[in-house]
This record gives C-alpha cells, sequence and structure tokens, in this order.
C-alpha cells in the first residue's frame, strides 16, 4: 500500500498523473491539442525550453486564455519528435484539486513513482497554473538548485503574482516569457489568410524600407475589423458560437475570474462589485484620457483606491496606462492624466457589443489595437504627446522615448480615415511636435491609403492602419 499524500491516497495522484501525461503510454499528445495550430509565439518559446544548459526555469506568463497550457503541449510534442523519451517529460496541472497540500518536491516524487523510478537527470517537468500552490517561488527555487540537469517550465495567469514572485525571487534561476493576446500578424496567421500580405518596401525617412503591404487592403480590413472585435484568444478566432456569446465566455472566463477571484485573493480587495464597474467603465472609454480628479468624480472611489486599481489591472495584464510628454518630450512633473488602453480591443467587445468599421468607437478601438501591437515589444519606453502653452495646443498619438537621450526616436498619428492624406497640412499638431523634436519624418495611419508626402522640410509615411499593426506585430519576433 503506497503512503497517502494529504487526504488523498497516491495511487490516485497516480491515475491524474497518468491522464493528465498520455505520452507515457501512446508517445504523443492528445489529438485536441496536436490538432491546434502553433502560435506564432512557439517557435521562440521552444529554444529556451529546450537548452538544458540554460540552468533556469522558465516561467510562462500571461493573461487567461491566450494559449499557455496548448503551448506547453505543442512543446512537448515537438521534445517527443526531437528524441526525447516520453518517460522523462512530466506535465502536472496544479489547478487540480487533487493536488491541494502537496508541495512541488511531493508531486515530484509520486510523478518518479508513476514511471517506476527516475533520477530526473534530462527530464522537462511542466508545472501549469502554478499560482494555486502558495510559495510557489520558493518551491521552485529549491527544485532548480536540487535538480541542476532538469528544466522545469512554469505558468500561470496572475501574472501580477507571478510577475513579481518571479524577479523578488527567483532572480538568477528563473526567465520569464510573456505570452500576450495575439498579435493581429498571428490572427491573420491562424485564419490562413497570410496569402493577401506581400513583401515590398515604402518609402520612410527618405529610404526604402522593407514592409509588408497588400493588394487586398479591403479584405483585410474586414479582417481588421473582426479582429478588433474577436481577435485575441485563439479559441474565440475559431469558434462562431462563441463570437455570438462573447460576453458569457470572455466576461466570464477572463473578465471576471480576474476581477472577482484573483485580483481580490491577491490584494485583499473587498468590494469587488467596485473593481468591477471600474474596469468596465475603462474598457468604454479605451484610449481616452483620464485623470485621477476625473474619474474620481465620475465613480466616487477615492483618488488612492483609484491608484491601486489601475496598478492591479496593468499587473494582471487586463490594461495599459500610458503617461505623456510635453511638446518638447518631457515627462510631467507632476502625473496629472493619463491614457488607459485595454491589452486588447476584444475585451470590449466581450462588455459591451461588436463595432462596425464606420462606429464612431473605431478610432479608439483602431488606437487600442495598435497599441497592444506594441506591448508585445518589451521596454519600448512608450508614450503620448499632449501639451497646451499659450495659444497653441496640441497632441500625437504615439512616441517612443530613447531611454538613453531622454529624445523621441519617432511619433505615430494613428488614423482611421484617408483625411489627412488628401489634407497633410492639417497635421498641425504632428508638424509641431516633430519640427520641436528635430523630427524630418513620421508615420500616420489611415483607413486604405498608402504613400508619402513632404511638408514644410517633413517628410509623411502614410499606412493603413491595418498594415501599419500587421508590421509591428510582426516585428515582435
Amino acid at each position: 500500500m503506497m503512503k497517502r499524500s494529504g487526504l488523498i491516497p497516491s495511487e490516485k495522484i497516480i491515475e491524474r498523473l497518468q491522464y493528465e501525461n498520455p505520452w507515457w503510454t501512446s508517445h504523443q499528445i492528445l489529438d485536441t491539442y496536436e490538432n491546434m495550430p502553433r502560435r506564432l509565439y512557439f517557435e521562440w518559446f521552444y529554444p529556451f525550453v529546450a537548452d538544458l544548459k540554460l540552468r533556469r526555469a522558465i516561467v510562462l506568463m500571461g493573461p487567461r486564455r491566450v494559449g499557455k497550457t496548448v503551448l506547453m503541449y505543442h512543446t512537448i510534442a515537438r521534445l517527443i519528435s526531437e528524441g526525447v523519451s516520453p518517460g522523462k517529460l512530466f506535465f502536472v496541472g496544479i489547478d487540480n484539486p487533487i493536488y491541494i497540500n502537496l508541495s512541488l518536491q511531493d508531486i515530484l516524487d509520486i510523478c518518479q513513482k508513476a514511471v517506476n523510478g527516475t533520477d530526473f537527470k534530462g527530464c522537462y517537468v511542466f508545472f501549469d497554473e502554478i499560482q494555486y500552490l502558495k510559495d510557489w517561488e520558493r518551491h521552485l527555487k529549491i527544485l532548480v538548485d536540487s535538480y541542476p540537469e532538469t528544466k522545469f517550465v512554469v505558468s500561470g495567469s496572475a501574472a501580477a503574482a507571478l510577475k513579481w514572485h518571479s524577479t523578488e525571487s527567483g532572480a538568477g534561476r528563473f526567465t520569464d516569457f510573456m505570452l500576450p493576446p495575439l498579435t493581429f500578424e498571428e490572427f491573420i496567421h491562424l485564419k490562413g489568410e497570410s496569402h493577401l500580405l506581400q513583401q515590398q518596401t515604402i518609402t520612410y525617412a527618405g529610404a526604402a524600407l522593407p514592409y509588408w503591404t497588400t493588394p487586398h487592403i479591403g479584405a483585410l480590413n474586414q479582417l481588421f475589423v473582426q479582429y478588433l472585435n474577436f481577435g485575441g484568444y485563439p479559441e474565440v478566432v475559431f469558434s462562431e458560437k462563441i463570437q455570438q456569446d462573447m460576453g458569457r465566455y470572455i466576461k466570464n472566463d477572463i473578465v471576471d475570474k480576474v476581477l472577482l477571484r484573483d485580483l481580490p485573493s491577491l490584494y485583499g480587495i473587498k468590494d469587488v462589485q467596485e473593481l468591477n464597474r471600474f474596469f468596465s467603465y475603462i474598457a468604454y472609454n479605451t484610449g481616452n484620457e483620464f485623470s485621477y480628479e476625473k474619474i474620481a468624480k465620475e465613480s466616487g472611489i477615492s483618488k488612492e483606491t483609484l491608484k491601486k486599481y489601475l496598478e492591479y489591472l496593468e499587473a494582471a495584464f487586463l490594461i495599459k496606462v500610458l503617461n505623456k510628454v510635453d511638446i518638447t518630450a518631457k515627462k510631467l512633473k507632476r502625473v496629472t492624466s493619463f491614457k488607459i488602453y485595454l491589452t486588447n480591443p476584444s475585451l470590449r467587445t466581450a462588455l459591451f457589443s461588436p463595432i462596425k468599421e464606420d462606429d464612431e468607437e473605431m478610432g479608439n478601438m483602431v488606437e487600442t489595437a495598435i497599441l497592444s501591437q506594441w506591448m508585445h515589444h518589451e521596454r519600448m519606453h512608450l508614450t503620448y504627446a499632449r501639451w497646451k502653452e499659450g495659444r497653441g495646443e496640441g497632441e500625437v498619438d504615439l512616441v517612443r522615448i530613447d531611454p538613453q537621450r531622454f529624445k523621441p526616436q519617432w511619433a505615430v498619428e494613428i488614423k482611421w480615415s484617408n483625411r489627412y492624406y488628401q489634407m497633410p497640412q492639417d497635421l498641425t499638431s504632428l508638424m509641431s511636435f516633430c519640427k520641436a523634436n528635430a523630427l524630418k519624418s513620421a508615420f500616420v495611419t489611415t483607413k486604405d491609403t498608402i504613400g508619402t508626402k513632404s511638408l514644410e522640410d517633413m517628410s509623411f509615411t502614410f499606412v493603413p492602419s491595418a498594415l501599419y499593426a500587421y508590421n509591428v506585430g510582426q516585428l515582435a519576433h
């Protein structure tokens, strides 16, 4: 008779492990997962896992439902295809109650019994939903030290806890890997529509720039609107049933679990309904400028609580807060106003309703989508510019600041309209900002027009928003 682990006999836990690890007998992952298309991020993630010389645990982070578990299964399938013995691959879903009260070492000991003994040398151990284990980072750190020739991969959805704990406790032992919602490029890839794109050159800053363009901008724009509404999560892309009931699927499974369960348990939030209402307010107004005073007045929530809510929602990868600079690209000493974006535009559709390409919300949704593509590039130092000086005032949608020189490297004006291509002289804010910062060129997005215009010694490159989003996503890997 095997020993009991907590209240559950070891035999029952081994049965669960055998169910979670079908390749021990079949030598392959379940067809359900094998048949799912691989995210483009897979080719970027896999080398971190395959490299046994890198003696670090891989911490796979990201919001709910972006495909972390599937990415792990695809990694296991690749390892098997490259000759790793299936008996050296272990997958454990920590969120299953059967593992409650067990440490990672306890689970590893039972894994050893399940495959009739192994020293774990050259093994790969995958712990899914690691945040359900208290003090997981301490347990994982001990395993990394105790089994130097074993590769540990953990995943979790509570990005707030994972990010903080892995950086605080795992210095030198953990490598973080963020899996965000789908990029527009990945959406096109999963839909099998990559043939719409072709690589050509466009003129930017007086030089020929390799760029993905399309002779089918109408078809690409239709897909772009689909992406805005339904494009963030792999399961939604393939299921019309889910698309017809986005509220139930996304809201219940992604938003509510974070707002009503993950964040309250992590931070001791007592008024979860207030947090829920606050997030709905932000989601409806994604891409708008906010101030603490305005939000406090409209929501009745104190400024201190608002600051905490914003911090929590950003850590949980639901929103991105963008601070502003003035016309000379200097940070303002006192943060009084800022922009807030959803990390994926389809979150707004889930909470409210799908938008059409001629709706007035399209401008903010396109801006949200483009910013979400840039979020896949860590440490980009993005901001926006807004100023009101003397009689002059203006705004530029997106600016990248050079972190060493504290000067703007580029500026982008995001539009869902061809108006500024026809009348570039109306780009007064962008021209003022470029002059103030000695920028000779800038991007302006349009609805479906591509080309360049020169004005007052400056060159503006016009690219459809859908193409710009595709190219930014493509740069991410």
